[in-house]
């Protein structure tokens, strides 16, 4: 399978991808709430002729990821940043459809710019300070977040040329989840509710993974769409896209063991190429092997390092039927949501190429990357 495959490189596969979209096409039509692919998880811009056969719609955070919505996905962006400049809110507003505010203040900074009666529509981003998000590094409504106006500071009426309301409260959330701070919504925004045009409930609603209740989701979005019929709903999910539909193959380049622990090496690192699994932090699975508390003498286990020089860049402890040996490849499962968009060039370690594995199997390389590009960044 893999002699044809660099070392490293993602993979995404074609069949997978279809299947998550042919479910969030689904949820999307029984529902009538609009999803729309969110750049900060998954912005694999070659593969956006596949996603538009689903979605027609993207969300952005910054200039850049607005600019590539516009130009790649064929459609103006819903954006949404913590903070707009002077500076660059006239070209988000190029290549923006819906602007989502952080606060009252930013409405205010930027009202002289904004475009009201131009296609544009503009929101304001509230905090419903609910969250069942367990990580603080990932959780949009810890305490004192700096995210979204709470219901006490927003007061009885949205400002002046602002139509919609955002939140974002969910991580590889459940329905479950949704269904409850919508609750919260209607009890907290009322007045806010009943004058507003759409409400974007942001992402976090992993629907393509394995045990999660889609016919809840279906049913409570098409319920609050049935109690409030003036407004169009919105989500924008970015893993549910890209949820286990490729991996990262590695190779195993040195094998090294001190004070019991042994560990094998890859071409890859951690830091550098799989940084979620250190910021979550969260163990990745690994084809033919299983995690493990703690090495064992009489069992074949490894801790995993990544070829940085970062004392940290390593995950482990792992399980294999066989001793492994130098040139052996190490596969790493569901690896292409937010691990594509987050990855670095420290050390000036050579970045993974990435390639489409299409549905009759050919694989076809998307981009492959040189010394050019970690020099282009350094000048």
């Amino acid at each position: 399978m893999s002699k044809h495959i660099p070392s490293p490189c993602y993979v995404l596969e074609e069949r997978l991808l279809r299947r998550n979209l042919e479910l969030i096409r689904s949820v999307s039509e029984r529902s009538g709430a609009e999803i729309i692919l969110a750049f900060k998880a998954y912005a694999l811009w070659r593969t956006f002729p596949i996603i538009r056969e689903y979605i027609s719609h993207s969300t952005a955070s910054s200039i850049y990821e607005a600019q590539l919505a516009y130009e790649e996905m064929g459609a103006a962006a819903h954006t949404f940043s913590p903070g707009y400049t002077l500076d660059n809110f006239p070209t988000i507003q190029r290549y923006s459809s819906h602007i989502t505010f952080n606060s009252l203040s930013q409405i205010e900074a930027m009202r002289p710019l904004m475009h009201r009666g131009e296609g544009i529509s503009y929101g304001l981003r509230i905090n419903p300070e609910y969250s069942v998000v367990e990580t603080d590094l990932y959780n949009p409504c810890a305490p004192g977040s700096r995210f979204g106006v709470t219901a006490s500071e927003l007061g009885d009426r949205l400002p002046e040329g602002i139509e919609g309301l955002h939140l974002h409260v969910l991580c590889e959330g459940h329905a479950e989840n949704l269904e409850e701070v919508l609750g919260i919504v209607e009890r907290n925004f009322p007045k806010a509710l009943a004058s507003a045009k759409w409400l974007n409930m942001g992402g976090g609603h992993l629907m393509t993974r394995k045990g999660y209740n889609v016919e809840l989701l279906v049913s409570t979005l098409r319920s609050f769409g049935e109690r409030h019929p003036h407004l169009k709903l919105i989500l924008e999910p970015g893993s549910a896209f890209a949820w286990q539909t490729g991996y990262l193959r590695t190779s195993v380049i040195d094998l090294v063991e001190h004070h019991g622990i042994r560990t094998a090496i890859i071409d890859a690192s951690f830091t550098c190429h799989m940084p979620d699994c250190l910021e979550m932090p969260y163990q990745p699975a690994i084809r033919g092997a299983r995690m493990a508390e703690a090495p064992r003498a009489e069992a074949h286990s490894y801790r995993i390092g990544g070829n940085s020089c970062l004392s940290g860049d390593f995950i482990g402890y792992w399980e294999f039927d066989e001793p492994l040996s130098i040139g052996q490849e190490i596969i790493f499962e569901d690896m292409l949501h937010y691990t594509t968009v987050k990855t670095n060039m420290f050390n000036g370690i050579p970045h993974p190429s990435i390639a489409l594995e299409r549905l009759d199997g050919s694989l076809e390389m998307l981009r492959t990357y040189s010394y050019e590009d970690y020099k282009g960044r350094m000048d």
